[in-house]
C-alpha cells in the first residue's frame, strides 16, 4: 500500500452484504478516546500506542488511549469540576446529563487505564501528581477488570474529575457494515504537570510521543499503520503550536459525527467518509478475497 491506511480484510464482503440487504447493522456503543498532548520542540507531541500485532482488530495500528463507556458511570454523580454536565450534554450532542458524565468518565478512565495519567485531583483546582505505587496500580487493575467503576474509584479516593482539562475534538461512528461498532468521542488534553505516561495497556506493545506532523508523514510513507480517524485527527492537530493552543481551539470544533457511507457506482462499491476524501475506497462488486 502507498500509505499506512488500514482496512479490515473482510470489509469488501461486508460492504457488499450491506448493499444487497443481507447484512443488518448493529447499534454502535459509545466510546471515548483522548489525544494526550505535551509541548516539545517544534510544537506539541501526542501520546500514541501501537496495538499488538496479535490483536484481531487493527493489529499493529497506532491509536490513542480509549475504550467503551461503562454504563455504571451513568448512575453515580461524581465529584465534578469544569463545565456542568448539562453543558457537556449539549456539547457532545447527547440526550441527558448522565450520558454526558459517562462519556467524560470514559475519557478520563481510559487515559488512566492505558497511559497511567489521571485527570483528577483532590480539589477542583488541583491534579494528582505521582500515580505510581502499589495502591494506585491495584486500583488501576481493578478498573481494567471492571471490578471497580470509575465513579467508585473517584469516590473512594476523594477525587474530583477535572472535566475542564478536556476538550471535545471530533466524533466518529464505526461504519454500518462493521460487526463491532462504536460511537467514539475524541478529546484533547494536556499532560498534567508531575505526571508521566507509561504503557499500561495489555493491548499495546509500544508507546511513543510524536509530533502530529511527523506521525502523519510516517503514515504517508507507509511506515506507521493507522485507521482513518487516527490519521485524520493527527492532520487536524498538526497546525497548532502548543498543547494550550489546541485545547483553546476545541470548543469551536464541529462534533457532527463522521460516518462512512458505502454506495454502488459503476459496478463498484464506493466507500467514502464525508469531509475526508483521502479515505475514499473503491471495492469491486465481485468477491476478491481481500481489501
Amino acid at each position: 500500500m502507498a500509505n499506512g491506511q488500514w482496512f479490515p480484510p473482510d470489509w469488501p464482503d461486508r460492504i457488499r452484504a450491506l448493499a444487497d440487504g443481507t447484512l443488518t447493522p448493529v447499534a454502535p456503543k459509545r466510546a471515548a478516546t483522548v489525544m494526550l498532548l505535551r509541548d516539545a520542540d517544534g510544537g506539541p507531541a501526542v501520546h500514541m500506542l501501537r496495538r499488538r500485532a496479535s490483536m484481531a482488530f487493527a493489529g499493529g495500528a497506532y491509536a490513542y488511549p480509549g475504550g467503551g463507556v461503562d454504563p455504571r458511570d451513568d448512575d453515580t454523580l461524581v465529584r465534578w469540576a469544569g463545565p456542568t454536565r448539562a453543558w457537556w450534554a449539549e456539547r457532545l450532542g447527547v440526550d441527558d446529563e448522565s450520558a454526558a458524565q459517562a462519556i467524560v468518565c470514559a475519557a478520563v478512565r481510559e487515559t488512566y487505564e492505558e497511559a497511567g495519567v489521571l485527570l483528577a485531583g483532590p480539589t477542583p483546582e488541583s491534579v494528582v501528581g505521582d500515580t505510581t505505587g502499589e495502591d494506585w496500580e491495584a486500583d488501576r487493575a481493578a478498573l481494567v477488570a471492571r471490578d471497580l467503576s470509575f465513579a467508585e474509584f473517584l469516590d473512594r479516593r476523594g477525587l474530583v474529575l477535572r472535566s475542564d482539562l478536556l476538550g471535545a475534538w471530533t466524533r466518529w461512528i464505526t461504519p454500518a457494515f462493521e460487526p463491532r461498532r462504536y460511537d467514539t468521542f475524541f478529546f484533547v488534553a494536556a499532560l498534567p504537570a508531575g505526571q508521566r505516561t507509561r504503557n499500561a495497556s495489555t493491548e499495546a506493545d509500544r508507546t511513543v510521543w510524536i509530533r502530529p506532523a511527523d506521525a502523519a508523514a510516517s503514515y504517508d510513507k507507509g511506515e506507521l499503520l493507522m485507521m482513518p480517524p487516527t490519521i485524520a485527527t493527527l492532520r487536524q492537530l498538526a497546525p497548532y503550536a502548543s498543547a494550550a493552543e489546541a485545547l483553546a481551539a476545541a470548543p469551536g470544533r464541529d462534533l457532527t459525527p463522521v460516518l462512512a457511507e458505502a454506495r454502488l457506482e459503476d459496478g463498484e462499491v464506493v466507500l467514502t467518509w464525508p469531509g475526508h476524501d483521502e479515505f475514499t475506497k473503491h471495492v469491486p462488486t465481485l468477491p476478491t478475497g481481500g481489501a
